[in-house]
């Protein structure tokens, strides 16, 4: 399953705006829309966003 679609999953499942989940994750409220347009991510934001996920279970 990719990034976005386990943010997406998360998203649903929390009812959390995209903006809140960027900043929470890593003060970035356009981090999703962002991805959504194509942005990858690089390691370190990756394993904060990951952290977030696995948080939220």
């Amino acid at each position: 399953m990719s990034l976005l679609t386990q943010i997406d999953s998360y998203l649903r499942r929390t009812g959390t705006p995209e903006s809140t989940f960027g900043r929470r994750a890593v003060n970035d409220p356009r981090l999703v829309h962002d991805m959504r347009g194509g942005r990858t991510p690089g390691p370190r934001v990756r394993a904060r966003v990951e952290a977030l996920l696995r948080e939220g279970q």
